[in-house]
């Protein structure tokens, strides 16, 4: 896998991180959580980026700004922000991802891994949650985590087919 250090993405990524931040202080408001500065720093660290950072990618990006905190505290900021809705783990790289939205019950998060750039792009469906709540149900298992993980290659790196070219 070839990750891009500069990932192009179509949208306004000042609000994208305003937005991830100002639904985080509404949900940790109602919940009477505390959104410490460390949490707040490794959340805005997170949405800074649209590829899921390691922690220890977290801690190189943290001390780039002068504060170089422990790794076991990264993890515990991450641990907050994962069991608060507010980040998600993508199993199989072992990284973060801030989470764009606020999701339904149902829903199934489906994350779009770029192989090439690394892009994630976290979409949720109501649909798939459904079948899997009856599949689930039906074998008498209790999902923890629905999330699936799809890797593929993203718009901006797929090459245009050959017919578009002539």
């Amino acid at each position: 896998m070839t990750v891009s250090p500069a990932v192009h993405h179509d949208h306004d990524h000042a609000a994208c991180v305003a937005d991830v931040l100002a639904r985080a202080e509404a949900c940790c408001g109602a919940s009477g959580a505390r959104l410490t500065p460390l949490r707040r720093r490794v959340l805005e660290t997170l949405a800074q980026s649209h590829i899921p950072l390691g922690a220890y990618e977290l801690v190189e990006r943290l001390g780039e700004s002068g504060e170089r905190p422990p790794p076991m505290s990264v993890y515990r900021a991450l641990d907050f922000l994962v069991a608060g809705g507010l980040a998600h783990r993508i199993e199989s790289r072992n990284a973060f991802l801030a989470c764009g939205r606020a999701h339904e019950a149902d829903d199934v998060i489906v994350f779009l891994i770029c192989e090439h750039c690394g892009l994630t792009d976290e979409v949720a469906s109501h649909a798939i949650g459904r079948d899997i709540a009856w599949a689930t149900r039906a074998a008498g298992f209790m999902p923890r985590t629905p999330v699936l993980e799809i890797a593929g290659t993203c718009a901006r790196c797929r090459t245009p087919p050959a017919s578009a070219n002539g």
